[in-house]
Formats: C-alpha cells, structure tokens, sequence
C-alpha cells in the first residue's frame, strides 16, 4: 500500500479551513501517513485553525501564489503520493481509498484527479457547474490529461522527475502544466467517480460564463503555448 500525504495549501482560510479538516479528519486520518497545510502567508486566524487539530502538521510558505505553496508542501511531504485539495474543499469517504486503490493498481499511474461537486451551489446553476466537467470531456480524450488543483494525487517519483511545480505560473493555467507535464512520466488517469466536494465561491463571485472562459482559454494556452493566457487574478474569500 503507498503512503499518502495528504497537503492542503491555504490563505486566510479561516473561515473555510476548519469544514475541510473536519472532513479530513472523518474520512482521511488514519488512511494518510501525514496531512500537511501550507499557509501561504495568511494574515487571519488560519494557523490558530491548524493549531486545533492534533496530528495536522502546519509549514509556512512566506511567498503568496499557490504554486509556491504547493511546492513548499510538496518539500515538506514524506509520502510516496502526495494528495492535494484546497481549504474549501470536503473530502468525502471513499476518496483516499481511491487513491490507494488506483496507484496500487496501476504502476504506470502518475497522476490521478476528478471533478468538483459544489456545496454551496443550488438548483440550475449547480447543474450547469457540473456540466463543464462533461463538456471538457472531450479535451481530456484528445489530449490524454486534465487536472483539477483542488482534487488530485501524484506520485512522489514523478513530481521529482518533473521538477516540482512551476513557480512562474501565479493562478490560471497551473492545474494544466502539472496535468501536461505529469502525462510525460505516466498516465493521468481523470475519474469521474474522484468527486471533490468543494466551493462555488468563485463562480458565485466572478459569474459562470466568465470563470469558464478564463478556464479553457488557459488550458489551450497551456496545451498549444506552454505557458498560461491569464497573469492576474482575484483572491476570493
């Protein structure tokens, strides 16, 4: 069975942060070998949140971007695989036993990741959430790699052969360059039956239409450039 750490980036995630370890704690403590959050130069009362939960070690990353953040956790982590999720994200039982079930399977498995579900997103727009990770099916199956950054797995070996993360990239476009660079160690396998519960904070915030725009426009960015379309972005808590 690999060992699974399990790393959760956050900043200024109070008021996320102690849902997602409460979740941890149900369904992933005990199943990892370490659960790790990286606060990415919080300002608030995200480390007093990490201080409340025993067996959860807290490592700081003074240089904000999630990238960076992802990277310090990834340096810190002792595991074979390395889980990532966000602070605002639930992970549900079963989901661990995913990832031990589809590594231990699959020698050839570099990566692993699957779609959002959202909590705090009803009705229409939910249904209409949910129906991006149907229509970008198909780029999946051209490309042979899509990645979420709040829902994903990677092995050890394979990170370490890529590199780590690409501190260049600040936001839009990193889930793709970790998906695109991981398919030259191995296979990413996304799966839809890897759900995330998480936040549709930025949707609500941003509107629909528009974060997925900015999503695909940078995922071909990634995919036919290298490199992402979008610099900027908007921190949302």
């Amino acid at each position: 069975m690999p060992t699974i750490s399990l790393i959760i980036p956050a900043f200024n995630e109070e008021d996320y942060l102690p849902a997602c370890l409460d979740a941890v704690m149900r369904n992933v403590a005990g199943k990892a070998f370490e659960i790790i959050v990286v606060d990415n130069n919080s300002t608030d009362g995200t480390k007093q949140v990490v201080e409340r939960y025993p067996g959860v070690t807290y490592v700081f990353e003074a240089e904000k971007g999630i990238t960076r953040a992802r990277q310090c956790g990834f340096k810190a982590a002792k595991g074979e695989i390395l889980a990532y999720v966000d602070a605002d994200t639930r992970p549900p039982a079963g989901w661990v036993e995913q990832i031990i079930e589809q590594f231990d399977k699959n020698d050839k498995l570099a990566c692993l990741s699957g779609p959002y579900s959202f909590y705090d997103v009803s009705g229409l727009r939910n249904a209409i959430s949910n129906a991006w990770f149907v229509a970008a099916r198909p780029l999946y199956n051209f490309t042979g790699y899509m990645l979420v950054g709040g829902n994903f797995a990677i092995r050890r070996e394979a990170l370490t052969k890529m590199g780590g993360f690409d501190a260049t990239i600040e936001f839009y476009g990193e889930d793709v360059d970790i998906a695109k660079r991981a398919k030259k160690q191995g296979k990413v396998l996304f799966s839809p039956s890897f759900v995330m519960p998480t936040s549709g904070r930025r949707m609500a915030r941003q509107g629909f239409a528009k974060t997925a725009a900015i999503y695909f426009i940078n995922y071909f960015s990634i995919a036919l450039r290298g490199k992402p379309a979008t610099k900027s972005y908007l921190d949302i808590r």
